[in-house]
C-alpha cells in the first residue's frame, strides 16, 4: 500500500510539472536507467503511462525512446520539482499575508 501511495503521488507531481513544463517547451523526464547505464528521454504521455502500469500490473513494460532526442528538452525529477516549489513559493509570497512563508514541496500536501 506505500508503494501504491508513492507512485499515485508521483502521477500528482508528474501532472503538476507537465502543467508548469511544457508550455516552456520541455517535453518529458529524463531518467537513469540502472540497467543499461545511460539516460532515457521520456516524455510526459509515456512517463504517465509508464506509472499507470506499474499501479496495475507492478511492473513496468519496455518502450520505444524518442529518435533523437533533444536533451535541452528533457529535465530530471528533482528539476523539475525544484521548479515546481520555486513556482508555489512565488505564488505565496504574492498573496495577501504570504510574505516571509517558507516553501512547502509538492510531496509535503
Amino acid at each position: 500500500m506505500e508503494e501504491r501511495a508513492g507512485v499515485l503521488d508521483d502521477l500528482a507531481e508528474l501532472e503538476v510539472f507537465r502543467t508548469l513544463l511544457e508550455p516552456t517547451g520541455i517535453k518529458g523526464i529524463v531518467v537513469d536507467c540502472p540497467d543499461c547505464d545511460e539516460e532515457h528521454h521520456v516524455d510526459w504521455a509515456l512517463m504517465q503511462a509508464n506509472l499507470r502500469q506499474l499501479l496495475e500490473e507492478g511492473q513496468t513494460g519496455r518502450h520505444e525512446p524518442p529518435f533523437d532526442p533533444d536533451p535541452d528538452d528533457y529535465v530530471s525529477w528533482d528539476y523539475a520539482s525544484g521548479y515546481a516549489d520555486g513556482i508555489a513559493a512565488m505564488a505565496e509570497r504574492e498573496e495577501p499575508g504570504g510574505e516571509g512563508r517558507a516553501g512547502r514541496h509538492a510531496r509535503d500536501d
